[in-house]
């Protein structure tokens, strides 16, 4: 009893704020001056014990016989080692004695050791501990996190920590990759014809942010055609239409709906389009690979009235529907645009189609495997044809090509003949003497007709001036003789000057990639800087072999109105000077830097070609 109440009346003096917190934390202050004293006199020790073995050493060193004296080169090895064993023994000390600079306490130096020591340690997993950033405390695990300045942290705001961690590596590697990932946009905008000079337009921008955030959107309104018609495009190319955008797309009241990439829909969404537009009279659907014979079925029940349609890939449409639906719906037709189609619709669904749509102003049948000889009969009873455009897989001759020329070519505004590898002088000579009022001429793959053929096509020529000419890779395609025959197989120089006398003036697209074999003093003739083209925006010289930076530099300066230059494979350009706002594509050195000279803007490039 006496000893409980002396040991209650102990009179205590103060204690010292680093004391009470050592005590709250379980600390002992005594243990650690132990702790530390111990260390001192064991350090002691081993210093003893080196320095007597050390003397050992040296003793018997000193008794070595004079015969074993070291030579001048051992010497210096040796000096050498004992100054970074010196060296090193220094830095081993002033580590140990690097300490962090404290403030004096009423304790003394047992509180200095105290606080060095604790400073130096972490409190081990089970301890209570003070969370470095919102200081609540908690019980230590060994997945507690170190906070910036080296304290703990709590689970909440580790987990905070390594989510701002992450947010900004993703900033850092993102802001790394912006440069890439612009040039690769302004390429993929090359690639498109398009060059920018400074912001987008406003409306380009809203369409842009509109098609990132397309999951967001519940419908487009009020949205012009046109701007719908642009956001199909853009969601197209990321792969973005699928049956939970396609709606976006349809309202009671369209009339035109075009997707160039419907990959992702099924069946019930082409019938979808349908049922929520009835009066829909242009269709375009682009891998359409899903459009399948229900949805003709549906469209014959509801009677839609489809006056223009564009499918590509509608594999699995059988022949007896494409029939039964040109029977029923082919008066109404006015254009039919049909690719890509390898398993349906052959020569005898072809008779059925001339005979179901008398109405055609529009037919375009390119890479149809199963059509040949008799459907090319049959286009000659399509009287009303103004545009046609054939590609075929299976082989044809020439002379069912002048065929249709003579039957249906004085009507004929666009003529498409690709992969016609049969075709000769003929059929150019038949467009000459039955074609008068073209607009649009395509004639490529072919190492039939010469030069010859292409120079009497354009000579008194009686058709107006081409807007649209493509001639591409009409060469020798003999690799043993590359640079051709004497009658120079392909068009060659007579050909290309006799087009563009007759049509230049008023030419928009001119298409001649892989004409080898024209010279370059034609092209020179062409494209002397001094005749002038004024309607003449994309052109594609690729793999014309002959052309240089000269003769570049001379096309700009003939063409005010270039937009977009193709120049693959035209290895002697380099170092051309690019008017602003045209894009030249497939030469790797144009660059993009852009200055003001002569009134005139230019992507300049070092030791290039300007204007002369």
């Amino acid at each position: 009893m006496s000893g409980r109440r002396t040991s209650n009346n102990r009179i205590r003096g103060p204690q010292s704020a680093l004391t009470d917190f050592l005590a709250a934390n379980n600390i002992s202050a005594a243990q650690i001056s132990a702790d530390y004293e111990r260390r001192r006199r064991e350090a002691r020790d081993q210093a003893q014990q080196e320095a007597a073995t050390n003397g050992t050493i040296a003793e018997e060193e000193e008794q070595l016989p004079d015969e074993r004296e070291e030579t001048a080169l051992q010497k210096k090895k040796r000096k050498r080692a004992e100054e970074k064993a010196r060296e090193k023994i220094k830095e081993n000390k002033s580590s140990k004695k690097s300490k962090k600079n404290k403030k004096s306490d009423p304790d003394g130096e047992e509180s200095d050791a105290a606080f060095d020591m604790y400073s130096k340690s972490k409190p081990l997993p089970g301890q209570l501990e003070n969370c470095e950033k919102c200081e609540k405390r908690f019980t230590v695990t060994p997945y507690s996190k170190t906070g910036p300045e080296s304290g703990l942290l709590c689970a909440k705001c580790s987990r905070e920590q390594e989510t701002q961690k992450k947010k900004d590596a993703k900033a850092t590697a993102k802001k790394q990759a912006a440069p890439r990932e612009k040039r690769r946009q302004t390429e993929s905008q090359k690639l498109d014809g398009i060059v920018l000079d400074g912001a987008l337009p406003l409306q380009d921008l809203c369409i842009k942010t509109i098609a990132n955030h397309i999951h967001d959107v519940e419908e487009f309104g009020d949205l012009p055609q046109k701007s719908i018609k642009r956001l199909g495009h853009i969601l197209s190319k990321n792969r973005v239409i699928e049956p939970r955008t396609l709606p976006l797309f349809l309202r009671p009241d369209l009339d035109t709906l075009e997707m160039t990439d419907c990959g992702k829909l099924e069946v019930e969404d082409y019938i979808r389009i349908f049922s929520f537009a009835p009066r829909l009279q242009t269709l375009s659907l682009y891998q359409a690979g899903q459009f399948k014979d229900e949805v003709l079925d549906y469209i014959m029940e509801r009677d839609v009235p489809l006056k223009h349609v564009k499918l590509y890939a509608a594999n699995l449409i059988t022949n007896d529907k494409w029939i039964e639906f040109f029977t029923k719906c082919g008066h109404r037709l006015e254009s039919l645009q049909l690719r890509d189609l390898d398993y349906s619709l052959d020569d005898d669904v072809f008779m059925h189609l001339v005979r179901g749509c008398p109405n055609l102003k529009r037919l375009k049948m390119k890479k149809c495997w199963r059509l040949g000889e008799p459907t090319l009969a049959a286009i000659q009873e399509l009287k009303n044809i103004e545009h046609l455009s054939l590609q075929f897989k299976l082989s044809t001759s020439a002379q069912s090509l002048v065929e249709i020329i003579t039957a249906i070519g004085s009507k004929l505004r666009t003529l498409s003949l690709e992969n016609f590898h049969d075709a000769d002088n003929s059929v150019l000579t038949a467009i000459n003497a039955h074609c008068s009022q073209l607009q649009k001429l395509r004639f490529t793959e072919n190492d039939l007709c010469t030069d010859i053929g292409y120079t009497e096509l354009f000579a008194d020529w009686a058709n107006p001036p081409l807007s649209f000419v493509d001639f591409s890779s009409n060469r020798s395609v003999d690799y043993n003789n590359p640079d051709g025959t004497e009658e120079k197989a392909g068009l060659g120089t007579a050909g290309f000057e006799a087009l563009m006398a007759h049509s230049g003036p008023r030419l928009e697209v001119l298409m001649i990639p892989s004409c080898r074999h024209i010279e370059r003093e034609s092209l020179e003739n062409v494209f002397d800087g001094k005749k002038e083209y004024p309607a003449l925006r994309i052109a594609d010289i690729s793999f014309v072999r002959k052309t240089d930076t000269a003769i570049v530099a001379g096309l700009f300066r003939s063409c005010p109105r270039m937009t977009k230059l193709t120049a693959f494979g035209c290895f002697s350009v380099s170092d051309v000077m690019v008017p602003k706002g045209v894009a030249l594509i497939g030469v790797p050195n144009a660059r993009d830097s852009i200055i003001q000279e002569g009134g005139y803007d230019f992507d300049v490039i070092s030791n290039g070609f300007g204007l002369m």
